[in-house]
């Protein structure tokens, strides 16, 4: 795997991950009051910094936003669940393709013997 990719793969794990934390957070405050939804965004950061190469990749922060969008102040606990559930289906993906990836590593290194 070249280096773009896997600093690529790598920082999207880190933000998924941290996407999938702050959904947590929020599916357990459903019910509090005046609670605002807090929202994980680095994907636009992640594709610009693609262009630019790995240490531009490796600089990439998420962003955490706070959610002001709800109608009525109130947080829809349905698209929480989709969001979780559409984070962990990306990661789990990611995961895979790693998986992969480390596969051929091994198959060519066996070859090798």
């Amino acid at each position: 795997m070249d280096e773009v990719s896997a600093a690529l793969i790598t920082k999207a794990l880190e933000g998924l991950h941290q996407r999938y934390m702050f959904t947590a957070q929020n599916i357990a405050n459903a019910n509090s009051p005046e609670y605002r939804p807090m929202r994980v965004s680095f994907e636009e950061s992640l594709r610009a910094a693609a262009e630019r190469g790995p240490d531009a990749i490796r600089a990439v922060q998420p962003r955490v936003i706070e959610d002001d969008s709800a109608e009525g102040g109130a947080m829809r606990l349905d698209l929480e669940l989709a969001a979780a559930s559409q984070t962990a289906m990306r990661y789990r993906a990611l995961i895979d393709i790693l998986g992969r990836q480390m596969a051929l590593s091994r198959a060519v290194a066996a070859m090798g013997r």
